[in-house]
């Protein structure tokens, strides 16, 4: 027993803790890839590599030279291939690392104008897409639309996405409380596993959460449904006061006890003007209190 244990090779600190980042990192990589497009085609360079393998060991030599001479420049055909999931695994990364900075959206109540918004383009079923920015700037796609800077209210909102104005088309991106821009371009999510009634407001507004840490409130233009995005998840069908507490958490705000939603199981639509003229009065109540 003692000669079969001798031969066995020493595992040090060095080499478990060598081990254990190994494996986190073919957890992460496996965890990044579910779901998506990417696995097929690993499963084609995986199969594309075997044969090339067995090519050489079977020695066929004008085989080895194209391999040899084209390895080099298969690196960076990867990068390409792969360009959406290295993207979206370091904007991972970056809202890990940024964590415990704390969200860059500031000014008091300012959310607030946006779930009145939500709320009356839900009582009118119009569609609307606000982007929140936090510690990623979403300076690219702002400079896709039409340069605002006006401060957040809900009047300009309202306008905004009116059906009949020009830039009710596209996303409104919010920085700092502050409108940036109107009528901006965001990326589509391609997440396969998204239903099929998610049409291209809603993947916008996954697909920006996606690569940053941006928090999306998206109206369907159908149903009148509100849903928020965040991490390339969304929540679908939620109340103005859930959309009111989830901003809450996500922007680090603090909300009374008031004004807390409903249990996820009893939520139902708020659709009737005395809850709109309820989540007005609140507001300006605050705002007097302020002053």
């Amino acid at each position: 027993m003692t000669q079969i244990f001798s031969h066995m090779p020493q595992v040090s600190v060095v080499s478990i803790i060598d081990i254990l980042v190994v494996a986190f990192l073919v957890y992460e990589f496996l965890k990044l890839i579910k779901g998506t497009r990417a696995i097929p085609m690993l499963l084609a360079v995986a199969i594309l590599a075997a044969a090339l393998w067995i090519a050489h060991l079977e020695e066929l030599k004008t085989v080895d030279w194209i391999v040899a001479n084209l390895v080099p420049y298969a690196i960076f055909a990867l990068i390409v291939v792969f360009g959406a999931e290295i993207r979206h695994a370091l904007a991972r990364l970056g809202r890990r690392l940024s964590a415990g900075r704390g969200g860059v959206f500031s000014g008091a109540d300012s959310y607030e104008d946006i779930v009145l918004a939500a709320n009356h383009f839900s009582q009118t079923v119009t569609g609307a897409l606000i982007v929140i920015e936090r510690e990623i700037g979403l300076r690219t796609f702002v400079e896709s639309g039409v340069p605002l800077d006006a401060n957040l209210s809900f009047d300009l909102l309202v306008t905004i996405f009116r059906p009949s104005a020009p830039l009710h088309d596209g996303a409104v991106i919010v920085q700092k409380a502050r409108i940036a821009a109107a009528a901006c371009f965001l990326p589509l999510s391609m997440n396969p596993l998204l239903s099929t009634q998610y049409g291209t407001r809603h993947r916008a507004a996954i697909g920006i959460t996606e690569e940053t840490d941006a928090v999306s409130v998206v109206v369907s233009e159908e149903t009148g449904a509100i849903s928020i995005a965040v991490g390339g998840q969304i929540e679908s069908d939620i109340t103005p006061e859930y959309l009111r507490e989830r901003l809450s958490e996500v922007l680090r705000r603090y909300v009374p006890a008031a004004t807390l939603p409903t249990p996820i199981g009893d939520r139902e639509l708020v659709s009737d003007d005395r809850a709109f003229d309820r989540l007005r009065q609140e507001k300006d109540l605050a705002d007097g209190a302020e002053r």
